[in-house]
């Protein structure tokens, strides 16, 4: 990924040089291939490259459009024929990525971005205007920042230089860690109040004094694709999934695929050789990586990844996690107290997580991509979003039968799937109608006053209810369809997994620009379009994708059963490992700070010290975690010893969907 930084005085004074020095030293491991800037008057931008395709090496960034306006872009853009065709004038098939985006803007001002298919994130100074504009695309997975004040506004890539080169300290934001028990926090929201991130799908307009969010595009959802047979969804199907991959395949190096064997990793690489077969791709070679380890019986990939190997006539690079030198490291891990440890001379940023599922996985796996100097990887993220991937389940279609009160079909569907699930009807229907309440009249008294975790402060849990339950929400009977509201949670929810990968990558030596064929945005409008039970049928999981892929992906993957649970830490006894309170500290800062109880969490610490705890263990590892960044915040002297709610305004406009509508301009002064 390339990276940009860029800073606006509004009275006019460049920064200091010895700021931009640190600023850039920070940048320079992103973009190791070119160091280009943007100064006049208040304003100085970076832009580090981190060249992936061959017009990349073309570009000139940041960019000075005809009227004056500075764009720096970090993305792929994939329609590129399309608008080099709306364009026309100066520009070619040989024309830079950003020289097409600068031209779009310049004809059609902030409108463009609808237009822009691809995975990209861009800033643009106007110095007509006296404005900076920030938008992402909309699946989000690029990343944009950005913090203002009453001098100054400056926004970056990459959260560390917003943070760590401040000059001041920051209060967290409340709802970023009540979220962050549950999972991931909103898209919009970092650990630091006055520090945002630019939001999916939308533009954000900065000016001294106005701060304007505004959705740009969204999924359509009524959007309908039928067709009198099954055969013409699978050709549609392998029609987009095929361009999806094939967008993904532009890169002038070879390009490094995940390959577990799964049904969402297979399907890239057999797709992605028969796009190569035809002369359809634009890189030279696509290779595979996998990972297995035989003495997890439920962890069988390696019969499946190399059947894929075996079609394909090559063998990827493995890497064998059940090795007696992998076992051994694992075991010091284990035998090691399970209060984290930040470096103390590196600012961690975000409090990243890590139970050690994968022990040693991330090491190997960025080894081997800095040893073969690969920049471009393929993974199957958002696989089982957009293919019915997910234990099979009637609650979608059934809900969609009762909003559109088609009641015979209903009652026979309804029966099919009883009977395939070996239930009676009453409770399989009782399944999908309590979709439809709101869940605080399905939580118990307790779960719903305290939350998950019962050592989160009350008030926490009561100002931030729906970040700490994972911002899920009752379907509606009316409006949308059930299964379009459904996927739309979905699509929220991997939105905010791209998020909160963004924040904790940044530990790792190579970053690679990783592409998501399954969150193509054409890919993702064909599945939420098209009838449910063509994605699930009764009892079938990808319904779809498995009749569409017969004779590409080898049998043996379409026809495997799901695994039987994911690769999991071996339980171990952590009766000596829990800290004791001398290692946390007598003064616990979450407790001051109102995120938790404290005589509830040491309770809760002790008994957990003497027995095996299950869910609530991996709460308290959560809440150990946060301890100890929390303490390193302090260390590094970034924290203000205070929390701070995000903006009431700001946080209605994105609960549930997360981002605002395009009638719903907010602002904010």
């Amino acid at each position: 990924m390339s990276v940009q930084f860029g800073r606006w005085n509004f009275e006019g004074q460049p920064p200091v040089p010895e700021y931009i020095e640190k600023v850039s030293a920070t940048l320079a491991p992103y973009g190791p291939d070119s160091n280009e800037s943007y100064s006049k008057g208040g304003v100085k931008i970076l832009y580090r490259a981190f060249h992936t395709t061959k017009e990349s090496h073309r570009e000139v960034q940041p960019h000075v459009t005809a009227s004056g306006a500075v764009i720096t872009w970090d993305g792929r853009l994939d329609n590129r024929a399309e608008l080099i065709s709306e364009l026309r004038d100066s520009l070619t098939i040989c024309s830079t990525d950003v020289s097409i985006v600068a031209a779009a803007y310049e004809k059609w001002g902030a409108d463009c971005f609808a237009k822009l298919i691809g995975d990209w994130a861009l800033s643009i100074w106007n110095p007509v205007h006296r404005s900076v504009l920030l938008a992402k695309d909309p699946i989000g997975t690029k990343h944009l920042y950005y913090s203002m004040d009453s001098y100054q506004i400056s926004w970056s890539s990459i959260l560390d230089p917003l943070v760590r080169f401040a000059g001041k300290t920051f209060s967290i934001c409340e709802e970023y860690i009540a979220a962050w028990f549950s999972c991931c926090p909103a898209t919009h929201l970092t650990p630091y109040a006055g520090i945002h991130a630019a939001p999916a799908s939308c533009w954000v307009l900065l000016r001294p004094g106005k701060h304007i969010v505004n959705k740009y595009w969204d999924f359509d959802p009524d959007k309908r694709i039928r067709y009198r047979t099954d055969s013409e969804y699978e050709e549609h199907f392998r029609t987009v999934f095929a361009k999806a991959v094939q967008r993904r395949l532009r890169s002038d190096r070879p390009v490094l695929a995940e390959l577990s064997g799964g049904m969402d990793s297979s399907p890239i690489v057999c797709m992605a050789d028969l796009v190569i077969a035809r002369g359809q791709a634009e890189c030279p070679r696509l290779d595979t990586i996998s990972w297995y380890d035989d003495s997890i019986p439920d962890f069988d990939e390696r019969p499946y990844f190399t059947k894929v190997e075996e079609k394909r006539g090559r063998v990827g690079y493995h890497i064998d996690l059940g090795t007696n030198e992998r076992r051994e490291k694992f075991k010091l891990e284990a035998k090691e107290s399970v209060w984290p440890e930040f470096e103390s001379d590196r600012l961690a940023v975000t409090p990243h997580y890590n139970n050690h599922s994968w022990p040693g996985i991330f090491e190997h796996y960025v080894a081997y991509m800095r040893s073969q100097d690969y920049r471009v990887t393929l993974s199957g993220v958002g696989g089982e979003q957009a293919t019915g991937g997910f234990v099979p389940t009637p609650r979608a279609e059934l809900q969609n039968l009762l909003a559109r009160a088609r009641f015979p079909t209903l009652a026979r569907q309804l029966k099919a799937w009883a009977a395939k699930m070996r239930k009676s009807r009453l409770p399989v229907l009782w399944d999908a109608v309590r979709g439809f309440f709101p869940r605080s009249l399905t939580e118990t008294g307790l779960l719903r006053d305290i939350g998950p975790f019962p050592w989160l402060h009350p008030g926490l849990v009561r100002r931030n209810h729906s970040a700490v339950f994972g911002y899920s929400s009752r379907v509606k009977l009316f409006g949308p369809l059930p299964s379009f509201q459904r996927h739309m949670h979905d699509l929220n929810h991997t939105r905010r997994v791209l998020a909160y990968l963004g924040g904790i990558r940044r530990h790792l030596e190579v970053q690679p620009d990783v592409r998501y064929p399954y969150l193509d945005r054409d890919m993702l409008e064909f599945a939420y379009a098209i009838p449910q039970e063509q994605l699930v049928h009764v009892g079938q999981r990808r319904f779809l994708m498995k009749r569409a892929l017969v004779g590409i992906v080898p049998d043996q993957v379409l026809k495997r059963k799901p695994r039987a649970a994911a690769l999991q830490e071996p339980k171990k006894d952590r009766s000596t490992d829990w800290p004791t309170l001398a290692e946390i500290g007598h003064h616990i800062i979450s407790a001051s700070l109102g995120i938790t109880d404290a005589n509830r969490f040491l309770e809760t610490l002790q008994r957990a010290r003497h027995s095996e705890g299950g869910h609530i263990e991996e709460g308290l590892m959560r809440t150990l975690t946060l301890e100890a960044w929390l303490h390193h915040l302090s260390i590094q002297r970034v924290l203000t010893h205070s929390i701070q709610t995000a903006s009431p305004e700001y946080s209605r406009s994105f609960e549930g969907t997360e981002t605002p509508g395009i009638e719903a301009i907010k602002k904010f002064s």
